[in-house]
């Protein structure tokens, strides 16, 4: 019963706290502040007692609720999907402008080429393939968005007597952005202290792959080191005895995935049981 009160003491004494100010729900906190302008992409404020004005951008921000009790809501963020596993990877969301990634977590740079196995082959088949190339490789390491920065397609050329044929290629680079990053502590619970884990799944996107190859695994992973950084949670771990550095893409009650990339620019996902 005294807990209960306790709890309920500091519930009624942390509601005056936000009463006083404007609530900023982002996609990873919720701050107290003073909002001081909204403009055409960003949201400037102050903290309490401060006077340094901050801006984030409406990506990361899903609503405010002003301290009048009025709420806006911020439809950059929420037109966003949220994937749970490289299976989503249609789901990511493509875009050739610079300021709809700004405010988003930045993952690695990505790119993708597709080629035309004749020289009547559709140049908006092979261009659709490099797309959804692109989409699963940002998907394998759980980004939702890409920034598509360079793209370059050649149609299919005719043969000569001097010069050989060549069928139409697309390429493309980019950025893999994701719109909310995964909490290091919500993960080590997950763990619940263990170490070695059962490997259930593996998927691998190669070089020259278009699709993802899906299989079975009954490998052993036993993990040596979880740290924070480059707006990921990366895992130090034994795959096969061979130690490897590995960013966790998703997790839930059940199951968590790991990628990484290898030398050769192949991609791998590990689906691992809780």
């Amino acid at each position: 019963m005294n807990n209960k009160l306790l709890l309920l003491s500091f519930l009624l004494l942390s509601l005056p706290l936000y009463a006083q100010f404007d609530t900023i729900y982002s996609n990873n906190e919720k701050l107290a502040v003073n909002v001081k302008e909204i403009t055409e992409d960003a949201v400037k404020f102050t903290f309490p007692d401060e006077d340094i004005i901050n801006t984030s951008y409406k990506n990361s921000i899903n609503k405010i609720v002003f301290r009048s009790g009025r709420s806006q809501i911020f439809n950059e963020s929420s037109s966003l999907n949220r994937l749970t596993s490289i299976k989503d990877f249609e789901k990511v969301t493509i875009s050739n402008v610079e300021s709809e990634v700004k405010g988003l977590f930045k993952l690695a740079d990505i790119g993708a080429k597709a080629k035309g196995t004749t020289i009547y082959s559709s140049m908006e088949k092979v261009r659709n393939r490099a797309y959804a190339k692109m989409k699963i490789q940002a998907a394998m390491m759980g980004a939702n968005v890409i920034y598509l920065a360079h793209q370059n397609t050649e149609g299919n050329k005719a043969g000569g007597y001097w010069q050989s044929g060549s069928t139409t290629e697309t390429i493309l680079t980019g950025v893999a952005y994701s719109n909310s990053l995964l909490d290091i502590n919500d993960f080590k619970f997950k763990l619940n202290n263990s170490s070695t884990y059962n490997v259930i799944k593996e998927y691998k996107l190669g070089t020259s792959n278009m699709e993802y190859i899906q299989s079975d695994s009954k490998k052993k992973i036993l993990i040596k080191d979880i740290v924070k950084e480059n707006n990921g949670i990366f895992v130090i771990a034994d795959l096969d005895k061979k130690e490897t550095k590995f960013r966790v893409a998703y997790f839930n009650d059940s199951n968590f995935s790991l990628f990484y990339k290898d030398k050769s620019d192949a991609n791998f996902l590990f689906e691992i049981e809780l």
